[in-house]
């Protein structure tokens, strides 16, 4: 399976992502980076521990760095393109406001995904 490429939604404030992404320890982004790339290279073929399918077309990249879950949540956008949506930790499972605000940002990339997509500067 060919590589898919990743893309991080934006709002008006900015990549909910990237910036829960610079709130957590480096080893921890460090990781989550690698899965970032797993996901890159394997996209639906990913699959636990490393990944998992929630509901609503709504999935989880998974790691832990001590004794901490790490989760990012994000969908499928056509063929090839993943977002990713929002970054959490958990000691469960993910709380259901957290795949319902998910939800609310794939229905709002998907009504215009040019508007939604983060552009580094």
């Amino acid at each position: 399976m060919p590589k898919v490429r990743v893309i991080f939604f934006a709002d008006r404030s900015g990549c909910p992502v990237l910036k829960w992404l610079d709130d957590i320890p480096k080893k921890a982004y460090a990781k989550a980076l690698v899965r970032i790339e797993r996901l890159a290279e394997l996209g639906h073929e990913l699959r636990r521990p490393e990944a998992d399918f929630l509901r609503d077309g709504i999935y989880e990249l998974r790691w832990r760095f001590q004794s901490v879950n790490y989760r990012i949540l994000y969908f499928y956008h056509g063929r090839e393109v993943v977002v990713l949506s929002s970054g959490l930790t958990k000691e469960t499972a993910v709380p259901s406001d957290e795949i319902s605000l998910a939800l609310r940002r794939k229905r709002t990339y998907e009504a215009d995904p040019d508007k939604h997509t983060h552009e580094e500067e």
